[in-house]
């Protein structure tokens, strides 16, 4: 396996093809299988905006969706992410998720299920019996970036180590009433009153915002499954376990394996 720091606004002036190949050219020149991408290279700021799949979907509709690049050294497919519509009609889209949920299907096998997909981001999908049937998102990573580097909390954070019990106190306040934005000035109030330190008031506020996206998005549909790296799941479980909800972690790279299963449909 490589990785590389670079994503789709790091490459200038359109050059995908120099980017691919400077990651993977003896890969590519060996020509032992059809090079497959995944994520946001298949946006409308990435090599070739391919159209969504619409959601219920599963290896047929997403391979089906699947566009082909070419260039001077060789040719390469792009998934087409997910789209689907909430209760009130509004569209949701993913870009990349969908095949990490695809090299994950035989783990969850037959059946219901609840995935959980932490992030910038956040998505919570809907499996039944091997099909993406919805998603929603939510954009906690985000919005705790912004708060606390743009907003006045931020002025009450110190950078350093997180403090679990902080955390997991901001979990608990997404229980109360008042509803998030007036959580949200809890965070300064109880630092003006000395509750918060500025040491650990940035773990709060993460607990917080993690708790009300857990409480908006499970319901009670029982056992979640966590598709993410090693760091995200532990805090993620933090707040599953203050909450009472079951998870389990599933293999944060099964990109890959979902990408190959999608090529043998090609």
């Amino acid at each position: 396996m490589r990785s590389s720091p670079r994503g789709i606004l790091s490459v200038e002036n359109g050059k995908f093809a120099a980017v691919l190949e400077a990651q993977a050219e003896d890969w590519i020149a060996a020509g032992d299988g059809p090079v497959m991408m995944s994520g946001m290279i298949g946006s409308r700021q990435g090599w070739l905006e391919v159209p969504y799949a619409a959601c219920p979907a599963g290896f047929e509709e997403i391979a089906t969706g699947m566009r082909k690049v070419t260039w001077d050294g060789g040719t390469a497919w792009i998934a087409p992410g997910l789209s689907c519509h909430d209760e009130a009609g509004v569209p949701d889209v993913m870009r990349g998720e969908e095949v990490q949920i695809l090299g994950v299907l035989d783990r969850l096998g037959p059946g219901a299920h609840t995935v959980c997909l932490p992030g910038t981001h956040s998505k919570w999908v809907e499996v039944t019996d091997g099909r993406i049937m919805r998603f929603t998102t939510h954009m906690t990573g985000e919005a705790f970036a912004v708060f606390k580097a743009h907003s006045i909390l931020g002025r009450m954070m110190k950078d350093g180590v997180s403090d679990a019990a902080a955390f997991e106190d901001g979990v608990r306040r997404s229980a109360d009433g008042g509803g998030l934005l007036h959580h949200l000035f809890g965070v300064r109030t109880r630092g003006l009153f000395g509750d918060l330190t500025e040491a650990i008031a940035a773990s709060y506020l993460s607990g917080m915002l993690i708790g009300h996206e857990i409480r908006s998005a499970h319901g009670r549909r029982g056992r979640v499954h966590m598709l993410c790296s090693a760091q995200l799941a532990e805090i993620y479980a933090r707040a599953f376990r203050v909450l009472g909800i079951e998870a389990n972690a599933l293999d944060p790279d099964s990109v890959t394996r979902g990408l190959f299963r999608v090529a043998a449909y090609l």
